[in-house]
Parts: structure tokens; C-alpha cells; sequence
């Protein structure tokens, strides 16, 4: 493929943004035949044809769409550039990319995230979920702005990367009203026979919680085991077993779900980060995100 040639790029984003190739002539003060043919030329270079000749409305293929989607970006993006070299404000929300470790709890993921949206200028978030190590790769390459995980990066990672510690707290076990009744309030020694829904141990707490069982001498009985702890508390809700969570979001799960608090273990330590590329962190949402994560959410619920 030849190298992409940007002023038929502009042509053809300026015509699909105007509604044809007249509407888009008139715009650029060129003939129609002009633009046509370095449309034209533009396909052949791509070897992809961008528009359906086939109806006399105009309409994009597949390829066309997503040409056109890449070109919006390009371009309104050149635009707020010239924009902020003259000094004046683009009214574009400042775009904050966030990699969200597949073992985060979704509740402590949304409180999280709240100051950044809460900020004097607006904030468009991209929030993509993933597992850890695809995570990192991407943060390497600048397509992220900072991961929020449930472990630190490690130094053996291979990735520049940085561990800002958000804060910690205990775990607390839930029941449906139906199950606790069952199992009494005797915790943890109700936990031994008790059902009993985990997390994976792709996580830090599916890890920690075997590890704290033995060493208080209990043997639940383990009906299941789970990735996405959101669908975890579903079944906890269903009276199907008793699930934990993080005690900080203790008020949330228990509005949520319909459940009721078998005990808290303050023993079991569930620790939350921001990873970024910097030591010094310099983006204001992530700067929001660690004070308020520091001195509201973790500070406060944990006193």
C-alpha cells in the first residue's frame, strides 16, 4: 500500500461530513471532478473501495466507515491543536484512557473513577477491560493513561510502570437473609460447612481467602468459583452461597444486592493501585483519582 496521502483523506472526510461531493466542492472551492477523482485515486492507494457506487444515495462500505471513523478523529483533532497553539479553548473533553484489571470490583471501579468526572474541565472516559498483562502492554505503548488493578506491577514485568498505592481495607462476608439464618452469627467459626462462592485465583483475594481459611481451621464448602465478582454477588443474592468484598464498598453491596453482613474480617487485606507510565503523576483526572482514592473513599470508610 502506498503511503497514505492526507489531502485525499481530507477530501474524502470533508465529503462524507457534507453530504456529498457537491456539498464538499462548495466547502473546499473545487470542482466536482477534482475531488472525485482524487477520492478515486485515494481507493486505489488503500486497494479498498470507500463508497458504494451502486445507489445513487451516497453510502459508505464497511471499509468507508471505518476510514471515516479514523479520519474524524485526525482531523478534529488537527483542528483543536490549531485551536490551542491560537489559545483558545476547543470545548473537546480531555479524553482519559483507563485500564481496569479484570479483577476489579466494579463497585470500587465506579467510585474510583467519580473524581475524575467531577473535575472543572469535562472528561471523556475510555474505560477498557482486560487481563492484567495485556493491560501493561498497552500502557507500554501510551495507548493508556493509568490501570487500576488490584496488585502492583512487578519489577520483573518488563514495563516501565509505576505502582501509586489508592489505598486499602478489610474483606466482609455477605449472606442472603435466607442463608445467614442458617449459618448463624458465630464468624468465623459459621463459615466451616458454611456454601461458600470465591473468586478465581487469578485474583488477590481468591488467593488470600484458601490461605485464610486454614490457618483459622475452616473448610467451607466451595459451591463456586468466579472471574467477574459482579457476577459473584448474583449468586450470593440468589442465596446460593456466602461471597466477600472489600469492606470499603460494604454499604454498596448490601443496598445493591439485598444482603445482609455475616462478619469482617480485618485480617484479610485487599489492596487497590493506580499504574502508571510516570513516577510523578502529572495527568489532573489520575491526580484526582489518587487524592480523592487517598483521602476520601479509603480514608473515611476505614475509620
Amino acid at each position: 500500500m502506498d503511503r497514505l496521502n492526507y489531502h485525499h483523506f481530507m477530501y474524502f472526510w470533508m465529503v462524507v461530513r457534507e453530504g456529498g461531493i457537491q456539498q464538499a466542492g462548495r466547502r473546499l472551492r473545487l470542482a466536482h471532478p477534482t475531488i472525485s477523482v482524487q477520492i478515486k485515486q485515494l481507493e486505489e492507494s488503500l486497494g479498498e473501495q470507500l463508497f458504494d457506487r451502486t445507489h445513487r444515495k451516497l453510502e459508505l462500505t464497511e471499509a468507508g466507515r471505518v476510514a471515516y471513523r479514523y479520519a474524524d478523529e485526525i482531523f478534529s483533532l488537527g483542528q483543536e491543536f490549531m485551536e490551542a497553539l491560537a489559545g483558545h479553548p476547543t470545548g473537546r473533553p480531555a479524553r482519559l484512557a483507563v485500564g481496569i484489571s479484570d479483577a476489579m470490583p466494579k463497585l470500587i471501579v465506579r467510585n474510583l473513577l467519580d473524581p475524575a468526572l467531577r473535575l472543572p474541565s469535562p472528561v471523556r472516559l475510555l474505560c477498557l477491560e482486560d487481563r492484567y498483562d495485556r493491560l501493561l502492554g498497552e500502557l507500554a505503548t501510551n495507548r493508556l493513561d493509568v490501570i487500576l488493578a488490584d496488585t502492583p506491577v512487578a519489577p520483573s514485568s518488563g514495563v516501565k510502570a509505576f505502582n501509586h498505592l489508592l489505598g486499602e481495607c478489610g474483606v466482609t462476608f455477605f449472606a442472603h437473609r435466607r442463608l445467614a439464618s442458617k449459618i448463624g452469627s458465630d464468624f468465623p467459626r459459621s463459615l466451616d460447612g458454611a456454601p461458600m462462592l470465591l473468586p478465581t485465583s487469578t485474583t488477590s483475594l481468591g488467593r488470600a481467602i484458601p490461605q485464610w481459611c486454614e490457618k483459622n481451621d475452616l473448610r467451607p464448602e466451595v459451591v463456586a468459583e468466579f472471574d467477574d465478582t459482579a457476577l459473584m454477588k448474583t449468586f450470593g443474592q440468589d442465596s446460593i452461597g456466602v461471597f466477600c468484598s472489600p469492606s470499603v464498598m460494604e454499604t454498596e453491596v448490601k443496598r445493591q444486592y439485598g444482603v445482609e453482613v455475616i462478619g469482617r474480617a480485618e485480617d484479610l487485606r485487599e489492596q487497590f493501585y493506580a499504574i502508571s507510565p510516570e513516577r510523578r503523576l502529572k495527568n489532573p483526572a489520575v491526580m484526582a483519582i489518587c487524592e480523592a482514592a487517598r483521602g476520601e473513599l479509603f480514608a473515611i470508610r476505614e475509620n
